[in-house]
């Protein structure tokens, strides 16, 4: 499943630290100057899942393979962008490819690195939604109100056009408009701006990290520093956890970070356990059992018969799959289950 987050913001504002660090690799050119990132940089990375390892001690395994999430380090954003200024459409066409949007805003005090037009969290954030609401509003401009005797789509896909207009010329997002189930269908294909899940990163100064958020944001939003997450990537377990200690952070800020963007792209996962190997796997909320059985093996969608279920806590505390059954405490599912965060998973499917 290749969802994509995307980091997004004005240049220099840290975002190829942060991806870095996420990477725990250095990967992107990180530079003091604006559009050291012109093409995008993608990287794959695992979410941090604490029940693996309880689940291998359960089942002997020494394989653990947590689940994974694509992190996408985007070339920062300039005023104007909509109109072609800074790398304009070749920018929004890589915001327009990933699934969520992660904004990074500069909130540190280091006034050696260049600002590139960045004022203050709240000025930067305004400009890059502003620009995401032009380049939407660009988008529709295009669209034509269809003609005698339009199809069922054509005239959803045209209402959705007129409820969302107008709230773009307020200076609002798309997400904001109260489509119908058909026409959110329809207007999927505009792959417009505003519509994406967001979620904000204030970019801080380390004495900063533990400060409150700003009121009045208009998306979720965490703090963290970069430069500090970017050190924690290449000490030891000990010196980190005294670095975190020093600090005040009872856990990383990327940790929270890919969990929250994880959470904003609708995923959820299930979990497999044998002595082999211990998995959590990644699927969007809301889906049933066949489909995620497919996501193990693709012919499993199709062979599916019953899905046997256990809750982690059951399973751990139980000590495995037996005396779980012994129990009482396994369940068998069927096609039109809807698959729960955390479910402990054995499928069943013709051979």
């Amino acid at each position: 499943m290749a969802l994509q987050a995307g980091l997004v913001g004005l240049p220099n504002v840290g975002k190829s630290t942060l991806f870095n660090a996420l990477l725990s690799r250095q990967v992107a050119d990180a530079a003091n100057y604006p559009f050291c990132t012109i093409e995008p940089n993608v990287g794959v990375v695992e979410i941090p899942d604490p029940r693996l390892g309880k689940l291998a001690e359960v089942v002997h395994s020494n394989t653990l393979v947590p689940a994974a999430m694509e992190f996408v380090d985007i070339a920062g954003l300039v005023e104007g962008a909509s109109q072609g200024e800074g790398l304009g459409n070749k920018f929004l066409s890589h915001i327009r490819e990933v699934d969520a949007i992660i904004y990074v805003l500069r909130d540190f005090s280091d006034e050696n690195i260049v600002r590139a037009g960045s004022k203050s969290p709240s000025d930067d954030l305004a400009i890059l939604t502003t620009e995401l609401q032009l380049a939407d509003l660009q988008t529709l401009e295009k669209q034509r109100e269809p003609k005698s005797n339009p199809t069922k789509e054509e005239k959803f896909r045209w209402s959705a056009v007129e409820k969302i207009r107008p709230i773009l010329e307020a200076g609002r997002n798309a997400s904001e408009a109260n489509l119908t189930e058909e026409e959110q269908k329809e207007v999927k294909s505009f792959a417009l701006l505003t519509m994406k899940p967001a979620m904000i990163v204030l970019n801080t100064d380390e004495e900063h990290i533990s400060d409150s958020l700003p009121l009045g944001l208009s998306y979720p939003a965490i703090r963290l520093c970069a430069k500090l997450e970017a050190q924690l990537t290449d000490i030891t377990p000990e010196e980190k956890n005294e670095l975190l200690s020093a600090y005040g952070i009872e856990q990383p800020g990327l940790n929270i970070l890919i969990q929250e963007a994880f959470r904003l792209l609708h995923l959820i996962t299930f979990l497999t356990a044998g002595e082999k190997e211990v998995r959590a796997w990644p699927i969007l909320e809301g889906t049933k059992a066949p489909q995620a059985a497919g996501t193990i093996h693709t012919d499993f969608e199709k062979a599916f018969i019953k899905a046997n279920i256990a809750s982690f806590t059951d399973f751990v505390e139980l000590g495995g799959w037996k005396d779980v059954r012994n129990a009482g405490k396994a369940r068998m599912e069927g096609k039109e289950y809807i698959m729960q965060e955390g479910d402990v998973v054995e499928f069943m499917v013709n051979p």
